[in-house]
């Protein structure tokens, strides 16, 4: 027979942690405090106004969206319209005004069901995001110039992807909950406000988000039905199944990994099947222009290509990426099973994508919004995502200012080949630097900043806490500590652990 609880066990047992700070752990971000009044005190009242962090991040997201809608205004009234290389020299190009009559919305055509005049024949984009550009041209008046319509076409976009970024910003903000404030490295991220009207990427990214965010309460379903709904919308997300499928393995959650897989399956089957089935060619365009589309912009296979006398044909560098994305894959998994202790779902999620993205023959912009989520979750240190964030803005500058050069004749403005090669460059240098501190953190887990806080892996959902059942090599041993580090040893994810928490 139980008695009943005293009231220091009762207080004890609703006792929540408290919110894990970053300007009391991360220099740069005490710096950067500065301008708002310094760090938070350690007798500040917090959650007890409405300004809570996932509302407070929420408008820092929107805020940041609204300028990246000003950075684009030269090219609204003019440079979309007139003269190719103005919109390039402004760095305010955008896909969704001149898709709006080359794609045919302006002529009223059925994305998928209804040809296309000119080269591309039918809409090169998945089924969701021709469902979001549709939604869009119903929300544009049909009256006016068809500058005028491109134009309301570019702002019912607009409008629609803020709810996006919004999205993202709360979703990520909840994942983590001891760590809200890891969510204002998205809401920040300059290349994402630059990046983010480009073209249509933020609304698998906020489906991706979600499903993330599900996983992380442990609702398996719902993550895979997000999951193949973001698949629909953009094919990368289909790339976290790959490292679910390793930790689920390790820790042995199959049943967990058989949901969610499923709920991914049906969720993109009930998008497609019915466009697949009535329209075939059209729904089919997006995959035969993926494979036929040559080497394209960012890529290394460009600065191969543009150096070479005899460039790789395009069914080679589709044989050679396929085979450069799947050693990576091989090379994730390798490290997810051998790891000392199981790495936590964000930090193989970003590898696995950035591996896509660095392995792949085309490396539009606004792709970083792909790795701007995962990277806030995966490694959440201020000085590392400000370093590749810089990156990525020089980037986004050297691919127009590449543009401009190409396109303003003999003017040549802009920046010739050989510089923008070394934009590219630093891309992926950018990006395999956050991907080696990822791999440090995985491979020395007390430095990773999300388990020196005292967790496991509150990205997890059923991953977290959950004891090995299969592991490789170093996993099978006791883990070994960096022997400088003071703090607490978290053993959580390692073969003979037992859940719970500190």
């Amino acid at each position: 027979m139980c008695g009943m609880p005293s009231g220091e066990s009762k207080q004890a047992s609703v006792h929540e942690p408290e919110p894990v700070r970053p300007t009391e752990e991360d220099r740069v971000a005490a710096a950067g405090s500065e301008l708002i009044g310094g760090p938070l005190g350690r007798r500040a009242l917090t959650g007890t106004s409405w300004w809570t962090p996932v509302r407070i991040i929420a408008l820092v997201a929107i805020g940041m969206f609204a300028l990246g809608l000003v950075q684009k205004a030269p090219c609204y009234n003019g440079a979309w319209f007139f003269g190719a290389s103005s919109q390039y020299t402004h760095a305010c190009y955008s896909d969704i005004p001149h898709l709006y009559q080359g794609r045919g919305f302006a002529d009223g055509l059925v994305p998928y069901f209804d040809k296309i005049p000119g080269d591309m024949q039918y809409l090169e984009y998945p089924v969701l995001t021709g469902v979001f550009m549709e939604v869009a041209a119903w929300l544009t008046p049909g009256s006016g110039s068809i500058q005028d319509q491109a134009q309301w076409y570019w702002m019912a976009n607009a409008g629609m992807l803020m709810v996006c970024a919004a999205v993202i910003a709360v979703c990520v903000t909840r994942t983590h909950t001891r760590r809200p404030w890891d969510a204002l490295l998205v809401a920040l991220a300059p290349a994402s406000a630059l990046t983010a009207t480009i073209n249509w990427d933020l609304l698998a990214v906020a489906l991706t988000a979600a499903a993330m965010l599900m996983w992380a309460r442990g609702r398996s379903l719902a993550f895979g039905v997000l999951l193949g709904l973001a698949t629909a919308a953009k094919l990368y997300p289909m790339l976290l199944l790959g490292p679910l499928l390793v930790l689920c393995w390790r820790a042995g959650r199959w049943r967990e990994y058989g949901r969610a897989l499923g709920g991914a399956v049906v969720a993109w089957a009930v998008v497609n099947v019915p466009v697949m089935l009535f329209a075939f060619d059209g729904w089919s365009k997006f995959y035969t222009f993926s494979q036929e589309r040559g080497v394209d912009f960012g890529s290394f296979w460009l600065i191969m290509a543009q150096n070479s006398s005899d460039p790789l044909s395009t069914d080679t560098v589709n044989t050679l990426a396929t085979l450069l994305m799947l050693l990576c894959c091989a090379g994730i998994a390798a490290l997810a099973l051998t790891a000392p202790r199981r790495p936590r779902f964000a930090q193989l999620a970003f590898l696995v994508v950035a591996a896509f993205i660095l392995t792949n023959k085309v490396y539009s912009p606004q792709y970083v919004l792909w790795l701007v989520p995962l990277a806030a979750l995966a490694r959440p240190k201020w000085r590392d995502f400000l370093v590749w964030q810089a990156c990525e803005v020089a980037y986004f500058l050297g691919i127009w200012m590449y543009l401009a050069y190409t396109t303003s004749g003999d003017a040549h403005k802009g920046l010739p080949t050989d510089g923008y090669h070394w934009a590219i460059g630093l891309h992926l240098l950018g990006t395999l630097y956050l991907c080696a501190m990822v791999v440090r953190d995985i491979l020395m887990p007390e430095r990773d900043p999300v388990r020196r806080s005292g967790e496991d892996d509150p990205s997890g959902g059923v991953l977290d806490g959950t004891e090995d059942v299969f592991v490789l090599g170093p996993a099978a041993r006791p883990a070994r500590h960096a022997t400088h580090f003071e703090g607490p040893q978290i053993e959580w994810g390692t073969t003979g652990a037992t859940g719970g928490s500190l």
